[in-house]
């Protein structure tokens, strides 16, 4: 595998590229399904990157646009055998949200509203133990391991020195209120979260219960934004069974505004700052 190929986003990459030649074509996923006696989902599914393209997939499609340009087939037959490698996440095992891993690794700025617990990457590694066990009442001690251990590996992203995640994270009060694992492991964890606010790539911001209602009651949410111009930004709704993924410009405007409105209504960063440390002192008293 080539280095620093992130195969979630080479697929995505793909997808893009074969809807823009089927558009060029003016053919809808319908008629092409039709050509390649195929389903329609099928093809929905490989232009959006949520299955795997092999290249049998993309030499049959480059046929139906009528792709002429060697260079171009070769490109993408190249991108089709990238995105069918493994990223380091799958070493774990079978992990349900996979996919969403694969575009934090190669994200470059990633906005998150949480009204439950601390966001995965800020998480320390008792409170991420209780989080899971918490989360999951029948997931077997190595089960449990395991999804810890992937955790604290994202964690790397932020850590990184050349190229580190931005990192924007609104949480609600209840957030530090819901005692995970004990309250020792509450203070250790509020402590190491004002730590990390001191990383220029990384804000925190709470969102106190005094504030009311506000544009994030509906629940959690993430932003994903990537370096490259053409790969486009993405919503991460996280489910219990599924998860969804919006990638079409009004979802992203709309979820875009209401977070800016969150930034705007929780604490700022200098007082939620005070604010965590306060709680966690609160929790070191007992």
């Amino acid at each position: 595998m080539a280095p620093n190929v992130n195969p979630t986003v080479r697929r995505r990459r793909l997808g893009q590229e074969l809807r823009r030649l089927r558009e060029l074509r003016g053919m809808t996923a319908e008629e092409v399904a039709e050509r390649l006696l195929v389903s329609q989902s099928k093809i929905s599914r490989l232009e959006n990157g949520r299955r795997s393209i092999s290249q049998r997939d993309v030499r049959d499609l480059c046929g139906v646009y009528e792709v002429e340009d060697r260079r171009i087939v070769d490109s993408l037959m190249q991108m089709a055998k990238e995105s069918r490698q493994q990223g380091w996440w799958h070493a774990f095992g079978d992990i349900p949200y996979s996919v969403y891993i694969g575009l934090e690794t190669d994200a470059a700025s990633l906005r998150v509203y949480e009204p439950q617990v601390v966001p995965g990457l800020l998480q320390t590694h008792a409170y991420a133990e209780a989080v899971v066990a918490g989360a999951l009442p029948e997931a077997t001690p190595k089960d449990i391991q395991r999804r810890v251990e992937v955790r604290i590996r994202r964690q790397e992203r932020i850590r990184e020195t050349k190229h580190p995640l931005r990192l924007w994270a609104v949480l609600d009060e209840s957030v530090l209120r819901r005692e995970v694992g004990g309250r020792q492991v509450m203070a250790e964890q509020l402590e190491h979260l004002n730590q990390l606010t001191g990383l220029p790539h990384v804000t925190v911001q709470v969102m106190p219960f005094t504030m009311g209602a506000h544009p994030g009651v509906n629940g959690q949410y993430a932003i994903l934004e990537f370096p490259e111009a053409s790969d486009s930004t993405v919503i991460y709704l996280e489910g219990v069974t599924s998860d969804l993924y919006l990638e079409k410009a009004n979802d992203v405007q709309s979820y875009s505004v209401m977070y800016e409105h969150l930034r705007a209504q929780a604490l700022n960063a200098d007082q939620t700052r005070e604010f965590v440390e306060k709680v966690a002192k609160e929790y070191a008293r007992g």
